[in-house]
């Protein structure tokens, strides 16, 4: 290993390959989240017991505890409000979404209504690198899409002052 790699890192093995970073304790509850919440709208079953089947999972322990709570219990939580929020940016009804792009889109939207310290396109970029590992081919798009438009019902003041600024 190079004295620059951290550990959990790929060490490239040919000159100009690149090195993988380890995932943050967000990006990790993220994922965790997101599995929760495909379980949830497949089986509909009890948010308590698809927590304790998550934590049970190896890597659960690199995850932002905190963070994790609020997306899989949030999300659950407030299902209807945030399928709201999507209706309006969405081409079809949402439980007609792929469950893996209406998960990833929930928790991008919970993620914009509730998580304030998290500035809205890192919001919007961590659903679609989301998307682009768990979903579909082009689903990441679609996505993507769909939280800029809502990002603009649920932050209009931050994406408002993003925008006017010059490239």
């Amino acid at each position: 290993m190079t004295a620059d790699a951290q550990p959990g890192s790929k060490t490239p093995s040919t000159p100009g390959a690149k090195r993988t970073a380890p995932k943050s304790a967000r990006r990790r509850s993220r994922e965790l989240a997101l599995q929760g919440l495909y379980q949830w709208l497949i089986s509909g079953e009890d948010a308590g017991v698809i927590d304790a089947h998550i934590q049970e999972q190896d890597g659960f322990g690199a995850c932002d505890r905190v963070h994790f709570d609020a997306l899989l219990h949030g999300c659950i939580r407030e299902a209807a409000d945030l399928d709201a929020v999507l209706t309006a940016h969405v081409d079809r009804a949402t439980q007609e979404l792929s469950p893996v792009e209406h998960a990833v889109l929930m928790i991008g939207a919970y993620e914009l209504k509730h998580c304030m310290d998290v500035p809205y396109k890192v919001a919007i970029n961590e659903a679609v690198e989301l998307a682009k590992s768990f979903g579909g081919t082009d689903g990441h798009k679609y996505v993507n899409g769909v939280l800029d438009k809502a990002a603009l019902d649920l932050r209009p003041a931050e994406v408002a002052s993003l925008r006017k600024r010059p490239r």
